[in-house]
């Protein structure tokens, strides 16, 4: 039996929890400066990390409201953040339903469904994932190029076009949920056959409600990809209106000028729907991500 002092438990604990703040406390630095610089006077990076004298005019910006300055100067948005993010999130959230769509299927099929040759795509479709999506950036150019040519909304600068291009990163997503379905009793799939079940009804009414907890990651995953992504949507997207946040937030750092308080209300804002998004489905995403990383 293992007997330590109280003295001894005391500065474990004492140590413990001064790493945990120190930790928390480097973590929180850089997200703090950025605060800092959306408060400050004028778009200068450097400063007291608690101005002496904050202002709301980089807040007013970026909600697209004039600012009044104490000189009587008005000062008007030099970009529209609130239709950028708009333009995220209608982009992340009709992205995400339809990865979690495609990939959810995808999943039961290659799990609970017998077909010659199904591991053998499923290797196939892990190494093609392996290579990323930026490699592809001129061959997605040239072929959505070629389709504006017959369909505009599937051409560059189109929202579907941006959308089409991160639905097609699912094969992540597959394994994920497939080793999630995997750890599910095969007796279910019996019990539903007997009952006369279809293959399709056995996924819409029983798995279909067991992969919550997944689905949730899935989507929280993807929508936190599309949200923050800037490679892709800047080849994808060209005229400042249909620009997304991250893109359209380089605009603040041109060549002529900085604007660097502008430019952290504008990034501050761009975590709020992330925020959101992972607050309403973070009760399912312990289990999702523990369950979908256990393969029966």
């Amino acid at each position: 039996m293992i007997v330590e002092h109280k003295s001894t438990l005391r500065r474990q604990k004492f140590i413990a929890h001064a790493f945990l703040w120190v930790f928390i406390a480097l973590v929180m630095f850089p997200f703090l400066m950025v605060v800092s610089i959306s408060f400050r006077e004028g778009n200068f990076t450097t400063g007291e990390i608690f101005p002496q004298n904050p202002t709301l005019e980089h807040w007013y910006l970026a909600f697209g409201l004039d600012y009044t300055r104490a000189d009587g100067t008005v000062v008007t948005p030099p970009y529209p953040v609130l239709l950028w993010m708009w333009n995220s999130v209608k982009i992340g959230l009709i992205a995400s339903v339809g990865i979690v769509s495609l990939s959810t299927i995808s999943a039961y099929a290659f799990s609970r469904i017998k077909f010659r040759g199904r591991f053998a795509l499923l290797d196939s479709l892990f190494i093609i994932q392996m290579f990323p999506t930026t490699l592809a950036l001129v061959a997605l150019f040239a072929i959505f190029d070629g389709l504006g040519e017959v369909s505009p909304a599937l051409g560059i600068d189109s929202h579907w076009t941006l959308i089409l291009t991160y639905m097609s990163g699912i094969t992540l997503h597959v394994w994920t949920i497939k080793g999630y379905f995997d750890n599910l009793d095969p007796a279910m799939d019996k019990a539903a056959q007997v009952d006369g079940a279809s293959p399709w009804q056995t996924f819409r009414y029983i798995f279909l409600p067991l992969a919550v907890p997944i689905i949730a990651v899935v989507f929280v995953l993807s929508f936190i990809g599309v949200v923050n992504d800037y490679p892709i949507a800047s080849v994808l997207l060209r005229s400042e209106d249909n620009m997304t946040l991250a893109v359209g937030s380089r605009l603040y750092l041109n060549e002529f000028k900085y604007l660097w308080g502008d430019f952290a209300a504008a990034a501050i804002l761009s975590g709020l729907p992330i925020t959101v998004v992972f607050l309403i489905a973070q009760k399912y995403l312990v289990s999702g991500l523990s369950d979908g990383a256990v393969k029966g």
